[in-house]
């Protein structure tokens, strides 16, 4: 590991379980206290038992970051109660699939509220914070990684909206790192294939009996294994930024 994260603030979104609660545990595990994000405050408040047992610190913050006033107010809080704020990882997603030809509308518009605006809503208020941990914190820069996936760059039949938001987080993503990489606030996509989390568990039932026998023979990706490539890129040198990093199981092809 290059760099440890005492004394930094990390903000995690989707925390409650899955890749956000995995990448709160790496982050505190390296030193960060972190703000955990998300509508199930049981189950952050279990992770939070979790990261302060083992010597951490986290704050437990229940939060609709589609909301865009919770959003704000979710940043607003951690800057107050932990101080600062040096990294922000937006991976609070939904993945609703289906063919196009009577889709419920309802979940398309999900999908774009969270995976986007939500997105969106956290950096818009972010983004000073990090610009000032770049220019005044110890470490003299900050983080900002936008969780998109495979399906960012690969479109398929039956995931067009899905594939919609994903493409546009890394877009977006690209658009910002261009603007702020120079002031050391490093923007970074991460690209997860098939992973094991509860994605899956919000499709309607025929459309998850379809997708599950895809991945019937599949080792799938761990949750950790995504954290671990989110603790890579945070923990780089400050002259080093990981622009994109796409991360497959050896068995999934495309």
């Amino acid at each position: 590991m290059s760099n440890r994260l005492d004394g930094s603030v990390a903000l995690v979104t989707g925390a409650s379980s899955g890749i956000g609660e995995a990448t709160a545990l790496a982050l505190a595990h390296e030193g960060a206290a972190v703000a955990l994000v998300a509508r199930r405050k049981d189950r952050l408040e279990k992770l939070a038992v979790q990261i302060k047992a083992a010597g951490g610190r986290a704050l437990v913050l229940e939060a609709d970051v589609t909301v865009r006033e919770q959003a704000e107010d979710a940043v607003k809080r951690t800057v107050a109660e932990l101080g600062r704020l040096d990294t922000v990882i937006n991976n609070a997603g939904v993945m609703l699939l289906g063919p196009a030809l009577d889709a419920p509308v309802e979940e398309w518009e999900r999908m774009v509220d969270l995976n986007v605006q939500g997105l969106l809503y956290v950096t818009h208020a972010a983004l000073p914070h990090l610009l000032q941990a770049a220019e005044s914190g110890e470490r003299r820069v900050a983080d900002l990684i936008n969780v998109s996936s495979v399906a960012g760059r690969v479109a398929r039949s039956g995931s067009g909206v899905y594939n919609l938001t994903k493409f546009g987080v890394t877009a977006f993503s690209e658009s910002l790192r261009q603007e702020l990489t120079r002031r050391h606030v490093r923007v970074a996509s991460v690209e997860p294939g098939a992973v094991e989390t509860e994605l899956a568990d919000h499709l309607r039932p025929e459309i998850k009996e379809q997708a599950m026998k895809r991945f019937a023979d599949m080792e799938r990706l761990k949750s950790e294994d995504v954290a671990d490539a989110v603790l890579y890129i945070v923990t780089r040198p400050r002259h080093v930024a990981i622009n994109e990093l796409l991360i497959r199981p050896t068995e999934q092809e495309g």
